[in-house]
């Protein structure tokens, strides 16, 4: 298996080889072992290079789990990997207003176990749990693969931004066709408040103007504030604006922009004790406060 995961990820039989210090006709073997057992085609070879097969990519992802539990396994046996790591991959929205105090509380109460964090988008902490390189993820987005379990864990809402200097800061409605046009900020490719945006965007046959793109909350809040640009995000992450008064906000009248942090993981990956507590946690954690306080959110009427 972990000579296929190497041919698959260098595209070559040589390069594999080379990897894992083994003779090519050894990686030669090997596949085609793997091909026989299988009764199924991994590779194909254009032009001398070669092409992962639909059986190769879903082998690809069975086998990256199969290959990180084994050498877990090994690594426990042999008693170097008697505390257990959990590698939690985490979103840039739920990183900048929960990861601080998800591993804050973890470490209190599970000192035994290390605790390893990533943050990235959606789609990028969908192909690391693919790719067997992070134990849990918590997103803001829906994963697409079928090959992940997801759990919805925390209530959010999204709002529509803006300075209290923007000339949208004086109304109490909005219609949705009054941001045809207008200066967006947004979030990068592959994020999942994007992707939600926009499909209401395009649900009403709106075009926006994209100013800017960026992935971290300063940058967004500054482009807000500064800029004059509008902007689709998690309330969560201007509560102090929104409080002081320097951000005005709206939300959708028919919900549509409401949505949950999820819980995601492999459907094969083995449920251990860390991730368990990571689920607790995340179910034990306030989830409506926030709302309630700062009640009174316009609609975005269409």
């Amino acid at each position: 298996m972990k000579i296929f995961i190497a041919v698959a990820d260098t595209g070559k039989m040589s390069q594999a080889a080379e990897q894992l210090y083994i003779s090519q006709p050894t990686v030669s073997q090997a596949i085609r072992e793997l091909e026989e057992h299988y009764h199924v085609q991994l590779f194909e070879r254009y032009a001398k290079k070669l092409y992962i097969t639909e059986a190769g990519r879903h082998l690809l992802g069975l086998a990256r789990v199969a290959v990180e539990q084994f050498d877990r396994l090994e690594e426990e046996m042999s008693g170097e990997g008697m505390k257990e790591r959990l590698k939690v991959g985490v979103t840039r929205t739920v990183g900048s207003f929960l990861l601080s105090r998800l591993l804050q509380d973890f470490r209190k109460s599970c000192p035994q176990t290390e605790i390893y964090a990533y943050v990235g988008n959606t789609r990028m902490l969908e192909e690391r749990l693919l790719n067997a390189e992070l134990d849990l993820g918590i997103v803001e987005g829906r994963v697409k693969s079928p090959e992940l379990v997801s759990i919805p864990m925390i209530e959010d809402v999204l709002v529509l931004a803006c300075a209290r200097t923007h000339p949208f800061a004086e109304k109490e409605v909005l219609d949705v066709r009054d941001l045809e046009g207008l200066d967006f900020v947004m979030r990068e490719e592959g994020s999942g408040t994007r992707a939600l945006f926009e499909e209401y965007l395009d649900k009403n046959k709106i075009s926006i103007h994209i100013r800017m793109e960026a992935s971290e909350i300063d940058v967004i809040r500054n482009a807000i504030l500064e800029n004059g640009c509008l902007a689709v995000v998690s309330s969560r992450l201007l509560e102090k604006e929104i409080r002081s008064g320097e951000v005005k906000i709206f939300d959708s009248r028919e919900h549509a922009w409401n949505r949950s942090f999820s819980l995601v993981y492999h459907k094969n990956k083995r449920f251990t004790e860390g991730m368990q507590y990571v689920k607790e946690l995340l179910q034990n954690y306030d989830t409506g406060e926030y709302l309630e306080e700062n009640a009174g959110y316009i609609a975005v009427r269409e």
